[in-house]
């Protein structure tokens, strides 16, 4: 019976991750064959089978399980848990292997283990369906354009899984009803009328008479008559006065004593010799401090990335892929043939990691060798040969291992080794897609 067609997109829209220099999607039958084997039956029914066209740009996935087919959002919230639930532990599963090949030994397995670690990314949830209730993703390793992998791959499918909060209104409390108050004897008063007490009256006290308060008249003391001074007491005061007297008009009419003024001695001293230092008669001029010229502040030029050059995109770098390198080159190394003293003429072509090298050195001499080339856990590019390369005249030229980092602007920093001992810078050029 047929598969069931999921989806079909064009290669260009999408960008494709991948491990150890190679794609997910150029090894995705390898994938699913290896994981069969290793008993991973789960993980197998989760991923599509790919078919690519005859021109090789457009893809169709295909179900690996039959059922009907629905898409991940026409599903409903229960079937939807059910599948994350299923797929989150299918997928653990699968990142358990990937860890335990990464640690193997073996190159193919690490390879394995390095493109496994990738093959679980999509680019969303429009790209998973239920097949018979169960998860079946399409174009696995890919991602949308522009955007990074994700570090929890069921992201985009669990933000639809949340449930929004529901507001609980709480009742509001029935009014409790007012209680009546009811007399039981409406005509008689809940209090008694308050009775007066009659007491005695209260006893009248006779007025009393007004105290009257008599002034005493005060008599003035008697004045005393002036006390008058005898005559004789006259002779005798004037007595006192002329002698206290006497004494200061004596003092005012001596003659004053004069004394000699005496001029100290002035000692000889040397004239001091007279100033002739006069200030000098021209007009001053004020000189202006000399200022320092700032160096003139150097334009930042930056340096435009030539158009044939090999740069090393970092989207494709981070995501494993190594697309940039797809093309014609012609590689220029900085050696010259002892016999010409010319250099040899290199032209690399490389597609998916897997190319070709022409040689032409000599007498126009043509080498030919088989290329592979993949990303090293260093982030460094390498391009290898699988042996000399076969040429025209029966002889074997050694191919170099390249080596190349993204300099400025991602722009490769390439160098070839022909042995051990030396690097010799190298630089490609592009001529061709």
């Amino acid at each position: 019976m047929a598969k069931t067609l999921l989806r079909s997109g064009n290669l260009d829209d999408y960008q494709a991750v991948g491990g150890g220099g190679q794609a997910v999607f150029d090894s995705a039958l390898q994938i699913r064959e290896t994981l069969r084997l290793r008993k991973q039956q789960a993980m197998v029914d989760s991923l599509a089978i790919p078919q690519l066209n005859d021109s090789g740009d457009r893809v169709d996935w295909y179900s690996p399980v039959e059922g009907d087919a629905i898409a991940w959002k026409n599903a409903d919230e229960e079937t939807r848990f059910r599948a994350l639930r299923y797929l989150s532990a299918t997928l653990e599963s699968a990142a358990a292997l990937s860890r335990k090949s990464l640690q193997s030994g073996k190159t193919s397995l690490q390879l394995f283990g390095s493109l496994l670690e990738k093959a679980i990314q999509f680019p969303g949830e429009n790209h998973v369906f239920l097949v018979d209730g169960k998860p079946v993703i399409t174009f696995w390793g890919f991602i949308h354009l522009n955007e990074n992998i994700r570090e929890d791959v069921l992201e985009c499918l669990r933000i639809q899984q949340e449930p929004e909060p529901q507001i609980l209104i709480a009742p509001e409390p029935l009014e409790e009803p007012v209680p009546e108050v009811t007399f039981a004897q409406a005509d008689e008063p809940l209090l008694s009328t308050p009775v007066a007490p009659i007491g005695e009256p209260e006893p009248v006290m006779p007025p009393q008479p007004v105290p009257v308060i008599t002034e005493e008249k005060v008599t003035p003391a008697p004045a005393k008559p002036p006390r008058r001074l005898p005559l004789w007491t006259l002779p005798v005061a004037a007595v006192i006065v002329a002698a206290i007297a006497a004494p200061l008009l004596w003092n005012s009419h001596t003659p004053a004593i004069a004394t000699e003024v005496v001029n100290a001695p002035q000692p000889d001293m040397a004239p001091l010799p007279a100033l002739t230092v006069a200030l000098p008669l021209h007009q001053a001029e004020i000189i202006a401090p000399v200022k320092k010229e700032k160096p003139a502040d150097e334009p930042v030029v930056i340096a435009a990335i030539p158009k044939d050059a090999l740069v090393m995109d970092a989207n494709q770098m981070k995501a494993g892929t190594t697309r940039f390198l797809n093309g014609n080159w012609r590689v220029m190394v900085d050696v010259k043939d002892p016999v010409t003293g010319k250099a040899p003429s290199l032209r690399y072509q490389i597609q998916n990691n897997k190319g070709t090298a022409r040689v032409v050195h000599g007498d126009n001499i043509v080498c030919r060798a088989e290329l592979f080339s993949g990303l090293h856990q260093s982030g460094e590019l390498m391009i290898k040969s699988r042996g000399n390369a076969r040429c025209t005249d029966g002889s074997r030229y050694p191919m170099p291992e390249i080596t190349c980092k993204a300099g400025v602007n991602d722009v490769a920093v390439c160098t070839a080794r022909f042995d051990a001992k030396a690097a010799i810078p190298l630089t490609f050029k592009k001529t061709g897609a």
